[in-house]
Formats: C-alpha cells, structure tokens, sequence
C-alpha cells in the first residue's frame, strides 16, 4: 500500500481568489455539512487573509464568522487553518508586535488550530513571532515559503529560511505557490531537501492553477515527500484558483497513493451551494475571466488572486492611459492589448525592485508600479517618475530584506529623493499598540470581548472596525450591491414554464439534418430570446433568419447579458427552449442551417 496523501479545502482562498468579497456566515454554515460529508478533507482553510476585513466590510462581526464556521469541522474531527502575513499579520500594513501575538490566542481560543504564516520577501526574521505567537497559544506553526522563480529563488535560498524557521520552532513547512509558477521539478527538489534535512516537518503544497503548471506540481511533491495538498471544488477550481480535488485524488490514486474517497453526493452538493452563493451576490464580484487559465501569467508571474483587482485597476487607467496616447499621436489601446503591456511592464519591473515574491502586498507593489510607468510612458516620462510611499518602504527594507539586488537607477532614485535604506529588524520599527487600543475600548463604552477578540479586531483594523460598529459599513456594502444589481440590469420579467420542456434528441437531429449547426449558450443563467417578451412560450420560429456576428438572443447571468452569437449566417432550424429556461454555459438551445 502506497503512502497516504491527505487533502485541504481552501474554501477560503477559493473565493478571495476569485473576488472582492466571501460568503456571509449563514451561508458558510449552510455548506460546512456538505464539505464534510465529502469525506476526502482532513483540514479546511476557514480564515485569515482577507476573511476577517471582508466580514466587516459586510457589516458583519468577524469575530462571531469564525467561531460559527469553524465549528462544524472541529465536531468533525478535521483540522481548521487560517492565513496570516507575518509582519502584516491579517492587513496590507505592519502590525505591532503585542497586536500579532494575541491574534494567536484569539484564533486558539475561536476555533482555527493551524496558523500558516508566510512573508511576502522569505524573510524569517518576520516568522519568528509567528511561528513563537501561534506555539504559545497552542497552534500548530506552519510556515510558509513564498514560491516564485527568478534567478535569486534556488532550493539552498528556500533551505536556508527553513533551516531558520526550525531554528524557531515551527511545526511544518507550506510551499505557497500564490502564482503557481513553480516549477515542478525545482518543487519536488525542494521538498526532497526539506525531508532529507528535517524528516519530522509536515509539508504541504498550495499551487493556483492560473500558469498550468500546478497539476505537475502536485504530482512532484507528493512523489518527494509531500504530506498534504491544498484542493478547490467547482465552481471555483481551476482558472486562477487552484485544481480540483477530483482531478488530484484521481491523479495520485493512479500514481500509487493512498488518497481518501469522495463521496460525490456531498460534493455535488457543496457544489451546488457554492453556485448558489454566487447566483445570490457574491458573483458581482466575480470577474469572468478569472475562470480562465492562461500561459501569460507564466512571465510576469502575477498571482491568480490578483487578476480581479488587476483588471478593474486596468479600466480605471484605461482612459487616461489613451488621452495621453491621443494627446502624443498614438493609437489608444484596447483593454486586451494593455493587459498585455502590463505583463510585459511587471516583467521589466520586477528584477529592478529586488525580485519581491509577487504575494500580497509586494504583488500591489510590483503592480502599481508597473501600472504607472505605462501611464508614464504615454504621457512621454520616463519610468519611475511615481512610486508610492509604500513601495518606497519595501525599497528601503522597512519590511525585509529584498530576494535580489536592486537597479542601480533605482538606488540612484531613493539618493536624489533623500531616503535612506533601513537594515534592522522590520518589527522593531512598530511599538506595541495594544494599551491604546485598550484604553479606546474603554473610552467608547465597548467591551473587550470573548477572549479580547473585539480588542484585537479594533488594533488590527480599526478603521473598518469602527465603521462595522457604527453601521456604516453594512449601508455601504448595501448601496455597493445596489449599485451592481442596477449595473447588471433590472430583472427581466419573464414567466417560467410551468411544465418541463423535454430536452431534443440532438443526435437524431443531426443525423437527419447534417448541415445543422449546434446554437450554444455562451454562460450559465436564464435563457431570454426577446428583451421585452414577457410570454412563457416565446421562442424563435423554424426559418427565423440569423447574421453571423450578429446577437440572436442573450443569457441573463448575475453579472450581465451576455449575447448568443451565431457562428454563421442561416436560420433557425429548431429551438425547443422557451423564454426564461434556466441554461448552463455550452448547452445547444437551437440547431441552425446555412
């Protein structure tokens, strides 16, 4: 019998992969039976990373999120984890030392038993604390590396930081492939040394699919010694998330491992939820190319998580990225062609800045950066003329110490601005805060909480904290979903059959008919043939005439409409699905001849 490899569910990962926002507590609770009773999970990432400020953002307490959601697994016997930042903890900005070390005992105390901490720059010396904070409050310590590939990222710089994370005590060692650009066989090279030079460390991989090259990967571990594998389900696997637990249990199961069943009735069910979560709000902020995988991402080494934000950054430049190219007598730019360039401008940026691991916040950094020297060149500036303060603090070394090298322009850069590069340990730059916040508690009338927890949610965010408890967050997100269900168009009113249509013998047809071409709908949603048809029955008549290129019906999604385009000229053959009948993307609604 072969060696057994275990499974995580990155629920929340899989969601902040694809958008803004995670599902509200009531909903999590909903779909926590399912992911059990699939039966193949022995750990689930149920917090950290963006989870507790998406919760305020809702209006809602974070605190109370993970107490609720954490729960159904622990009476499951399977093991919670969450995602901290190191120096920055659970936000974009460092965080005093007294602030990181209660969020251990907070976390302890709500439920998640594993705190996976990782350092955007590899630097250990901002996981000490860490991987101390979560062994005092009884966590397992799980460190993690921040994966990429450059010329500085060998195995001996990987080994090196986990020689010193043992040397502080941590528990096991997570690979974190936030962009999935690891290459497989350097990864399987790395966990072989990690085994060979501390065989009592648990590994664990998490790899997002975006480049392709995370299957492979997954494979490479687990042949070197890898103990766990961080899976998604549909609807969010694949794309820019992270692979299938199906495809991967499949895929070791055939490889000789010893991999737990799946009870596919859970796992359609989870599924099923999942979908049901999006078609409910959170697919407003789903961008749909974020189901796609592409080899672009290859190069610039952008991760998937990213894409979402990348591509609204991207609009919002867009324009006055084209009056600068009209203005200097260029042709302006399509949002295709600039998303090229900024890959191609993160490329250029990257060995410059020191070669960040591309993970939050240095993948903002990077990104930001790149975004500006495109609007600078076509404003005729040079590179560089804008860098923001906080990229200037990663420069300097105010949160670690860079991977690589930095350009000699750049050194020159941060001489002509008067700034000075800093060497000593990031933390020592942020005193303990936790006395203040305290004292804030007292002066508003609030109570500390269960375990201090709303005490720490004020130290850690206490922006999005005060807005949370005055209300104005839960209006804000409101008048936000408002906002996106009148963007995506008001409802259209249309009445459902009440009889099921019987689906059409697609073969028989086109064995009668040859010449048919198949009519596919082009997403998931409500099949609408006429805008303002309001008829159960409406549908197109045989010999109904069609244009190539041209829409002859559309699909209601939660997103938008989205238009049904012939490819060719012709008429209807046959169309058997009436105005308003549910449709998944790629089903044939008509058949077509030329």
């Amino acid at each position: 019998m072969g060696r057994e490899i275990k499974f995580s569910l990155v629920y929340r990962d899989m969601w902040q992969s694809s958008g803004k926002y995670v599902p509200r507590v009531d909903q999590l609770v909903r779909v926590a039976p399912a992911i059990v009773d699939m039966g193949c999970f022995d750990r689930v990432e149920t917090n950290g990373g963006a989870f507790e400020q998406v919760n305020l953002l809702f209006g809602e307490n974070p605190n109370k999120a993970v107490r609720a959601w954490t729960k159904p697994f622990h009476d499951a016997g399977i093991q919670t984890h969450m995602l901290e930042r190191g120096l920055n903890a659970l936000r974009m900005n460092p965080v005093p030392e007294d602030v990181r070390r209660l969020m251990f005992k907070v976390k302890k105390a709500q439920g998640t038993d594993i705190a996976r901490s990782f350092c955007g720059l590899n630097d250990h010396r901002n996981l000490r604390i860490s991987v101390e904070g979560a062994k005092a409050a009884g966590m397992i310590s799980q460190a993690a590396l921040s994966i990429t590939h450059s010329p500085v990222h060998t195995v001996d710089y990987y080994l090196d930081v986990v020689d010193h994370l043992v040397e502080y005590g941590t528990d096991e060692i997570c690979l974190k492939d936030m962009a999935g650009i690891g290459r497989p066989s350097v990864l399987g090279e790395l966990v072989a040394g990690i085994k060979k030079r501390h065989p009592h460390l648990k590994v664990q991989y998490h790899g997002h699919t975006g480049p392709g090259f995370s299957t492979a990967s997954m494979l490479e571990v687990a042949r070197a010694g890898a103990d766990y594998l961080d899976v998604a389900i549909e609807p969010l696997s694949w794309g820019k998330v992270h692979p299938d637990v199906i495809t991967i249990q499949q895929m070791l199961r055939a490889d000789g491992f010893l991999v737990k069943d799946i009870n596919m009735d859970a796992y359609m069910q989870a599924r099923a939820l999942t979908q049901e979560f999006i078609d409910d709000f959170l697919g407003y902020w789903i961008n749909p190319t974020n189901s796609r995988m592409t080899s672009l991402l290859v190069g610039c080494g952008l991760p998937g998580g990213m894409m979402g934000s990348m591509m609204a950054d991207l609009e919002g430049f867009r324009g006055a990225i084209n009056a600068a190219e009209r203005a200097n007598g260029r042709k302006e730019s399509t949002l295709d062609e600039l998303l090229v360039k900024l890959f191609s401008e993160v490329e250029y940026v990257w060995p410059k800045l020191g070669y960040p691991p591309l993970v939050t916040p240095f993948s903002q950094y990077v990104k930001n950066t790149a975004l500006m020297n495109i609007l600078a060149l076509s404003s005729g500036k040079p590179r560089f003329s804008t860098i923001d303060k906080d990229t200037w603090g990663m420069i300097l070394g105010k949160m670690g110490r860079l991977p690589g090298p930095l350009a000699p322009e750049i050194i020159d850069l941060a001489k002509e601005k008067g700034l000075e590069f800093y060497t000593g340990n990031p933390q020592d730059e942020y005193p303990d805060e936790l006395p203040k916040f305290a004292a804030m508690m007292k002066e508003e009338g609030w109570d500390e909480g269960e375990d201090r927890e709303e005490l720490f949610e004020l130290a850690m965010h206490e922006r999005q904290y005060r807005d949370y408890r005055s209300g104005v967050a839960k209006e804000r997100f409101e008048k936000e979903l408002e906002e996106h269900r009148a963007k995506a168009g008001a409802p259209i009113k249309v009445i459902r059959p009440v009889v099921e249509i019987p689906k059409f013998d697609i073969t028989g047809m086109m064995e009668k008919h040859p010449e048919a071409v198949p009519l596919q709908a082009p997403a998931k949603g409500t099949l609408i043939w006429e805008i303002d048809a309001i008829d159960a029955s409406t549908a197109p008549v045989a010999g109904k005439p069609v244009q190539k290129g041209v829409a002859a019906g559309y699909v209601q999604t939660f997103y938008g409409m989205e238009e049904i385009v012939p490819a060719t000229d012709g008429r209807f053959l046959f169309a058997p699905l009436a105005q308003g009948t549910p449709v998944v993307k790629g089903e044939i609604i008509a058949l077509l001849v030329p």
